[in-house]
């Protein structure tokens, strides 16, 4: 029986239907797919060649592979000839999923032009800076998320674009022109594809930009995972063939990575049926889709798998379709793992747990299958075309099981952040190495994640920035200085807690607070935890936090003079 490294050399070395050379992206020389789409819209045009089998279902539709072309053909001339749009000018997505969201996701890039995923838990205060920073030719919303923004066509008025509410009037856009053929403004690999927002430590969101490389190269390598774990299975001892056509279930945001680049992306290239739910998460619901649908595919966030494995009605529902089920975003305990595999015991052997960012276009490291029962802990090694280095505080590559700073290279990593050229400059170094801010380790080739960025929280798959959420609270008449730390959950992986200090002779309403916190935050940054205290905070002397100290994880090795 060949061994996974002999298994990966067949596919992708010379010949192999995944071979991979040496290139020269953005001035320098990587490792990529020798065999890959030209474009994006390449794919949707391959797509066409699924015909009548489903691609959408959603509620009460379902959309075939060839009407889903149809429909984006028809919202494309809509968008060119009512609106303007053209090759590189911004068409912004502001919804709950849908199949609106997918779609013009579709038109938008087959025109050359950027779509941007406006993150649809933003508040309105969010929604105006993303918008006013992207500077859309067209923004594309649902009624809830326009609501959230006070005077909504007044405000967005002063910010000059025009608005397509998708209750309302996408239908037009749908039905434009449905004999329309797809465009065909040319489109290079490194042109820019999307733009989705990611938070930092400025506190403000900053844009991504995944190029067509960028996405291409990651459907590459889901595809090439997908057939290195079938050759892997196919020689496994008592290894059945898989049973029915493969459908995934897609119920994480289409403005992350995970529900636009490996759902409503790879999915299509793959000819796989996806079947999208909206509204809150709902457990109960989700086992009944996927009973009814015989759902095979899955990639929920933690919270989610969590919930399911928990559910005490969990038994009723016959999920045996479950074949392939992969996450990543909040960690996942190697207990919570075993139990994913009782509850679905047909994807022993086939669950994975990833590592990646936005930055880098969802992925960098995969840990699956047998490997991942051996080492729960690890996120896995480095996939085909990605480069991984260790280094410490000078910029060195540290050795074997030293602890420091992640570094990504290869096609996954974007082009910059959107008109932002000094984050640009702090996060892709030389040579396009990505730095990532995460703290790991790597061991027999292995990536172990001692913890992201000193300060990030991740609640249920989200990243919440501490500083965001600080510069909010000391915005608050009352509080003379606050600090935001991530306290432990069990089904979250983590949530947020504020440590407020009041100005003198003010009394501290955290309910208040809490409020004042969510006029202008999403609500998964409002603080669930709170402590008042009445000394200041530990800085050291340059006024840094020190938020191990605060945390009680360290003694303040600092004397304030």
């Amino acid at each position: 029986m060949p061994t996974p490294e002999e298994i990966e050399a067949q596919l992708t070395g010379p010949g192999g239907p995944f071979e991979i050379v040496d290139e020269t992206v953005l001035g320098e020389g990587v490792r990529v797919f020798k065999d890959r789409p030209p474009n994006l819209r390449a794919i949707l045009e391959a797509s066409i060649g699924h015909g009548d089998k489903d691609y959408i279902v959603c509620g009460e539709l379902r959309l075939s592979f060839a009407e889903h072309a149809r429909v984006v053909a028809s919202v494309a001339r809509a968008l060119g000839e009512r609106f303007g749009v053209e090759k590189g000018d911004r068409v912004a997505i502001l919804a709950a999923n849908c199949p609106e969201w997918v779609i013009a996701f579709w038109a938008a890039l087959s025109l050359g032009a950027i779509p941007v995923g406006l993150n649809a838990w933003w508040a309105g205060d969010e929604i105006l800076y993303g918008v006013d920073n992207c500077d859309p030719k067209l923004l594309i919303a649902d009624r809830k998320r326009l609501s959230r923004i006070d005077s909504a066509p007044a405000r967005l008025a002063g910010l000059a674009v025009p608005v397509v509410e998708i209750e309302s009037e996408f239908e037009k856009l749908w039905h434009h022109d449905l004999a329309a053929s797809l465009p065909d403004t040319p489109i290079d690999e490194d042109d820019p594809a999307t733009i989705l927002y990611t938070s930092g430590t400025t506190g403000r969101p900053k844009g991504a930009v995944n190029t067509h490389r960028n996405i291409i190269a990651l459907c590459r390598i889901q595809i090439f995972h997908g057939v290195r774990t079938m050759m892997r299975n196919a020689d496994r001892a008592g290894s059945r063939a898989p049973e029915g056509a493969p459908c995934a279930l897609v119920n994480t945001p289409l403005f992350h990575v995970s529900g636009l680049y490996a759902g409503a992306v790879t999915l299509l290239a793959s000819g796989v049926k996806t079947v999208w739910m909206t509204g809150r998460f709902d457990p109960v619901k989700t086992m009944e889709m996927i009973q009814r649908e015989r759902v095979t595919n899955w990639g929920p966030m933690g919270t989610m798998i969590y919930r399911i494995v928990n559910h005490p009605d969990v038994g009723d529902y016959d999920l045996s379709s479950l074949r392939n089920v992969g996450s990543g975003g909040a960690p996942i305990s190697p207990e919570l793992q075993e139990c994913m595999r009782e509850t679905f015991p047909n994807i022993r052997g086939q669950m994975g747990i990833g590592y990646g960012l936005t930055e880098s276009t969802a992925l960098a490291t995969l840990n699956s299958g047998p490997d991942l029962e051996r080492t729960p802990n690890s996120v896995g090694r480095p996939l085909p075309t990605v480069e991984l280095e260790i280094r410490g505080a000078d910029g060195q590559t540290l050795g074997e099981g030293i602890e420091g700073e992640v570094h990504i290279r290869g096609p996954l990593v974007m082009k910059e952040y959107w008109r932002n050229p000094e984050a640009t400059a702090q996060t892709i170094l030389p040579g396009r190495w990505l730095r990532t801010g995460d703290i790991g380790r790597l061991e027999e080739g292995r990536l172990f994640l001692n913890s992201r960025m000193r300060d990030l929280i991740l609640r249920g798959g989200e990243n919440v920035y501490p500083v965001e959420i600080e510069h909010r609270l000391e915005a608050h008449p009352d509080v003379r200085e606050a600090a935001v730390v991530g306290v432990a959950h069990p089904e979250l992986g983590q949530e947020v807690k504020a440590i407020v200090v009041p100005i003198e002779g003010a009394r501290i309403d955290t309910a208040e607070l809490g409020r004042f916190v969510a006029d202008r935050l999403a609500s998964f940054k409002v603080p669930a935890h709170w402590e008042v205290r009445s000394e200041l905070l530990p800085r050291n002397a340059a006024g840094k936090l020190l938020k191990h100290v605060l945390t009680g994880d360290a003694e303040n090795p600092f004397v304030e003079e």
